[in-house]
């Protein structure tokens, strides 16, 4: 039987290469909104975080996600991963 291609994504803070599912997806919308995406499938460009206290906190720190996401990241978003963990 074919094995299931697990896809693998990068950590946009610490650069590593892991599966999908244990990264955390932040999209901006085309209307230019910011979100958390649980689904993995919203429409939008999108960055990928591992799923770790010390990952978002450094990500806060240096505003990697402003410059990837090309807008201001709200406090709220960061928030929202920080309940996630």
């Amino acid at each position: 039987m074919k094995t299931k291609k697990i896809p693998m994504r990068s950590c946009v803070v610490t650069r590593e290469k892991l599966p999908k599912g244990e990264l955390v997806r932040v999209v901006r919308t085309p209307e230019g909104d910011v979100i958390v995406d649980s689904t993995g499938k919203a429409n939008g460009r999108g960055a990928y975080l591992k799923r770790d206290l010390s990952v978002f906190e450094k990500a806060y720190n240096t505003k990697v996600l402003n410059r990837i996401l090309e807008v201001e990241v709200p406090d709220s978003v960061f928030d929202e991963l920080r309940k996630l963990v």
